[in-house]
């Protein structure tokens, strides 16, 4: 079996997801007794032989391509190029949101089999199959794929990337560059802010907290454990917080190692956005708050109590640490 994974980058930096699926990739090649191959489209600031390891064989880089502007059709193309130059049966990607557009075509392309968000390294004892989640986290199925090329979208935080040691080969490669259907014309970006998708824990707050002027309970503990903020739809709805802060079924998946939701009552759609957080600990003054159903630790108190309490906790502990 020969294993191709698709590493995305953020301004010539693998992402976080790219490094869990690197390691994916090398352990399942590990596992077949097969060999993995990354592909890295346009340029880059890694050391790119380093991928050796996480398991990773060899590594293809196509380094001329303007990759600014992200158009799903024309990634969709590189990596089928390159799978198919290489001799590629299964594919590997992050399931991020640009993962999940290259994904589906890539399917229809090669005529593959997909498992859109895989959740654990496949079980090849018998076939070929692969564990996800369903029903938005609420239950597991587990996908036989019996196509000859087969692809596999991996959840963010779903593994722990294996680090050892190696050095993988690296070889420039050129693909067909054709032209993209998306003009890009400006970029913002957000700076001094932890990413929601890449962040480790994630401090989240909610009407609970009666208006924007009290989010200092939210940012001060972010700040003190190096996380990212968040907030449920309401929240973003009156534009006490950006809508890009918005986790949840209508705003963004996550899945940190630890989720702290704060006056929070944890409607369905907000849980279906959050549900795959390692941990999730709720602060809600109500005790019959459906949040505390699906929390692994709760606190019915008071935010405007409980929380200076916990930040000076922190604090405390940063300081003797």
């Amino acid at each position: 079996m020969h294993i191709l994974v698709y590493l995305e980058q953020a301004e010539g930096r693998f992402k976080k997801a790219s490094l869990e699926a690197a390691s994916y990739a090398g352990e399942l090649a590990k596992q077949v007794g097969g060999k993995s191959t990354a592909l890295v489209l346009g340029s880059s600031q890694e050391n790119l032989s380093n991928l050796g390891q996480y398991g990773i064989t060899s590594v293809l880089h196509a380094s001329d391509l303007n990759t600014a502007a992200f158009d799903a059709r024309q990634f969709t193309s590189w990596v089928a190029e390159s799978a198919q130059n290489c001799g590629a049966n299964t594919i590997v990607l992050s399931h991020s949101s640009n993962g999940k557009a290259i994904a589906s075509r890539l399917s229809v392309r090669l005529k593959a089999g997909l498992v859109a968000g895989a959740i654990a390294m496949p079980d090849t004892s018998n076939g070929f199959t692969v564990k996800k989640s369903v029903f938005s986290g609420k239950a597991f199925a587990h996908v036989r794929l019996l196509t000859d090329i087969k692809i596999i979208s991996l959840q963010p935080n779903a593994i722990t990337p294996v680090v050892g040691s190696g050095s993988a080969t690296v070889e420039a490669i050129a693909l067909t560059t054709g032209s993209s259907q998306i003009e890009l014309n400006e970029v913002k970006k957000l700076s001094g802010e932890v990413s929601l998708t890449e962040a480790d824990i994630v401090v989240s707050g909610g009407r609970g907290l009666k208006g924007p002027e009290n989010w200092g309970l939210v940012t001060d503990l972010a700040e003190l454990l190096g996380a990212a903020t968040a907030c449920s739809r309401p929240v973003a709805d009156i534009h006490w917080r950006p809508h890009h802060e918005h986790v949840g079924q209508t705003g963004i998946a996550i899945a940190p190692n630890l989720y702290i939701a704060i006056g929070i009552s944890g409607a369905i759609q907000h849980l279906a956005g959050v549900n795959r957080s390692k941990t999730i600990v709720v602060i809600n003054k109500d005790p019959e708050a459906p949040f505390f159903k699906a929390a692994d630790y709760g606190i019915v108190g008071d935010a405007f109590e409980v929380m200076p309490k916990i930040i000076d906790a922190v604090r405390k502990l940063k300081e003797t640490a």
